[in-house]
């Protein structure tokens, strides 16, 4: 190698370096980018099992190979299938199996209807009575008698009882899945009943014990019968001061006492203190979600809940008795309005700030009602706490009206001076106004959506039904009136400034 490459080599050697070191800088922000959006992948069980399904391998092969998978990711995947596809499966598995995948869907009766009255009283028997009657209250009383009536002995009655409560007592969101045992027995006896029970009842983690008339009597923990010692008395192990609900108690009333609880299950007893069920912590989960579902329709106008599968005659039923009461109310503040139309003809430049005081006025009010309804589902409330609520909220909603009413008292007013074109002392009396109307508007606001569904709850009227329109509409008056009375005391000598 001569003189020349080699000097040609040298030169070049920087030069290389110099293009990796710039290179490094832009690899290292595409890895942290790389790893920033790294997403975390879940096994795709609906297409595995929809290949299952539709494989040809033998029958008992799949079925092994379902068993595999939850019983949820199978209802997820019925209503991918044809209905033939669907039967076939149900032939597989065998009533008991496809009772637990039917308890997991949220609407059965398209699959229901496909199966013949025996098939599905079959399948149906087999399911934890209060997840049957979920079933059969999406059937039309036709289908629902047909099933009922080819259903076993057992199975029937106990479907019967829960269906004999109406939906807002505890005795219809109850289960007659559980475990009982009789006091006075050994610890031997106790887990030769446990086991025999075990088969039909999978509720074990709590044992209920009866006395010698079926009355309710207390309750032993799974983990307490299974380490006790066989000398062991079993009157030592039962708590006999165990909490319980009665089947004829109001849902929205015991909620608050079974949550305190955190128990997996509390029985329910008759007024002869029988017990007849329990309720489980799966049964309170859907309890709450359903009546949070009912608050919010409830604070919107509407007489109940709705679903995407509803009827349109059925969500109008639902809307309009409320939107009647609502445009009446509606009337009620055209009319205070009117009665300020010597205001607004002097001085228009009003009534393009009517608005914004409203909207504000009515969220203050629908912001304390919506801390107050939550509250109020804890019956155990003393006067104190109530009245530290009502001074609370009050303070809330004035310092808030203080804060917007100074933003409105500075941006109003070099508005309406630079864009309008108004005197600069006559822009800022328009905008104390409105900085004024809106303190006082979104203190009673915020006052009235608290006080309102407290008396609701004192007259024993559900606060959330009665107060939402009713704070819609008296949040509207207090503002109008505030805002056009102000209007009136203080601007009326400016109309010329103004007008």
């Amino acid at each position: 190698m001569n003189e020349e490459e080699k000097k040609e080599l040298e030169e070049q050697k920087p030069e290389e370096s110099a293009e990796d070191t710039a290179a490094a800088p832009e690899e290292k922000p595409e890895e942290e980018a790389r790893a920033e959006e790294e997403v975390f992948e879940h096994p795709d069980y609906a297409s595995e099992l929809e290949q299952i399904i539709r494989s040809d391998m033998p029958s008992e092969e799949k079925r092994e190979k379902l068993q595999d998978y939850h019983y949820n990711d199978i209802a997820d995947v019925l209503e991918k299938l044809t209905p033939e596809e669907r039967r076939s499966l149900y032939r597989l598995l065998g009533a008991e199996e496809v009772s637990e995948i039917f308890a997991y869907l949220d609407d059965a009766s398209e699959f229901i209807e496909e199966l013949s009255p025996e098939t599905a009283a079959h399948i149906v028997q087999e399911m934890d009575a209060d997840d049957a009657v979920d079933i059969l209250e999406d059937l039309d009383e036709e289908q629902q008698q047909a099933i009922i009536d080819r259903m076993d002995e057992e199975a029937r009655a106990d479907v019967e009882l829960i269906q004999s409560y109406p939906d807002d007592e505890i005795g219809s969101k109850m289960t007659t899945n559980y475990i009982v045992i009789r006091r006075g027995i050994s610890i031997k006896e106790a887990m030769r009943a446990l086991v025999s029970q075990a088969a039909e009842n999978d509720n074990l983690s709590t044992i209920y014990v009866v006395d010698e008339e079926e009355h309710f009597y207390g309750a032993i923990t799974l983990q307490d019968l299974i380490i006790a010692r066989e000398h062991t008395a079993l009157e030592d192990l039962i708590t006999t001061s165990y909490p319980y609900v009665y089947d004829h108690e109001d849902v929205a009333e015991c909620i608050e006492q079974l949550k305190d609880y955190s128990e997996d299950s509390i029985p329910v007893v008759d007024s002869e203190m029988k017990l007849i069920g329990v309720i489980t912590s799966q049964d309170l989960v859907e309890v709450v979600d359903e009546e949070m579902g009912e608050d919010y329709a409830k604070l919107a106008g509407l007489t109940a809940e709705e679903d995407l599968k509803e009827p349109l005659l059925q969500s109008i039923k639902k809307r309009i008795p409320w939107l009647i009461t609502l445009m009446f109310l509606g009337l009620l503040v055209s009319s205070v309005v009117g009665t300020f139309e010597g205001i607004m003809a002097a001085l228009p430049i009003c009534v393009a700030f009517q608005s914004m005081i409203l909207d504000m006025s009515g969220n203050s009010g629908t912001q304390s009602l919506a801390v107050t309804i939550r509250i109020l589902t804890d019956d155990e409330l003393t006067g104190k706490q109530k009245l530290g609520l009502v001074f609370k909220e009050a303070r809330v909603g004035f310092t808030n009206g203080l804060i917007l009413g100074t933003v409105s008292f500075l941006f109003v007013g070099l508005f309406v001076h630079f864009v309008k074109g108004r005197e600069l002392m006559a822009s800022f009396a328009l905008s104390g106004c409105i900085g004024m109307a809106m303190v006082v508007a979104m203190t009673i606001s915020s006052l009235s959506g608290t006080l309102i569904p407290m008396f609701f709850k004192k007259v024993k009227i559900d606060p959330a039904v009665a107060s939402g329109p009713m704070i819609t509409t008296l949040s509207d008056l207090v503002a109008v009136v505030t805002y056009y009375s102000l209007v009136s005391l203080l601007l009326m000598g400016m109309q010329g400034a103004l007008g």
